[in-house]
């Protein structure tokens, strides 16, 4: 990881769902530990308690990844969901604030390389960090602050938290411009760790474990 001084023009990409991507699979239960009434999706869906659950109590993604989002229609609080068991909510919310996952999309990931730039001002202001390959578990101990305004997704798939050690709440960098924080549904510039979103399709060996 190295800090730079200028930015390269980077063409505006957009946010759609769309995009390189290989076959999505997950399953919900209504209950925890995987019991109850299931429903098996390959597709977003922006109402999981439409005449399917009443609550969610626990996930398996065969195929992914995955982002979950607390309320109907893809609002709220995210939850990444990578290859794995979620026996119960708080194996998918790093921030403990909600039992809630209302609605579901595939996420999808561009490449297998991933690079990242965090700026500390909107609009691509300020100092930056430029992240290459790997995952960040702490910004400040790479010499960046806590404060982040703006983020410019080059390649790959991100996500970042409020907090070091991958806790807090969940923000999601897909491929694009970020020139605000209120544009990644935070409502302060405050990101403290970020890490690679992995795809089986890119990365054989696997993806961040789920627990």
């Amino acid at each position: 990881m190295t800090e730079q001084q200028s930015v390269p023009q980077q063409a505006a990409a957009g946010k759609a769902h769309g995009g390189l991507g290989g076959s999505f699979k997950i399953t919900v239960f209504e209950l925890e530990n995987f019991q109850g009434k299931r429903y098996d999706l390959t597709r977003e869906c922006p109402n999981l308690t439409e005449d399917r659950l009443e609550k969610v109590g626990s996930i398996q993604v065969e195929q992914g990844p995955w982002l979950g989002f607390e309320c109907h229609d893809f609002r709220g609080e995210r939850f990444v969901l990578e290859k794995g068991d979620y026996p119960r909510w708080d194996a998918w919310s790093n921030s403990h604030r909600s039992d809630s996952l209302l609605s579901l999309r595939p996420l999808h990931v561009d490449g297998p390389d991933h690079k990242l730039h965090l700026f500390e001002n909107p609009g691509f202001g300020g100092r930056k960090m430029e992240i290459v390959d790997d995952d960040v578990p702490s910004l400040w101990a790479h010499g960046f602050q806590d404060r982040v305004a703006s983020v410019r997704a080059l390649n790959g798939t991100w996500v970042g938290y409020e907090y070091p050690g991958y806790r807090g709440r969940q923000f999601v960098f897909e491929k694009g411009e970020y020139g605000h924080w209120n544009e990644w549904g935070a409502g302060q510039p405050l990101v403290q760790s970020v890490r690679r979103v992995r795809d089986q399709k890119w990365h054989r060996r696997g993806c961040y474990p789920s627990s």
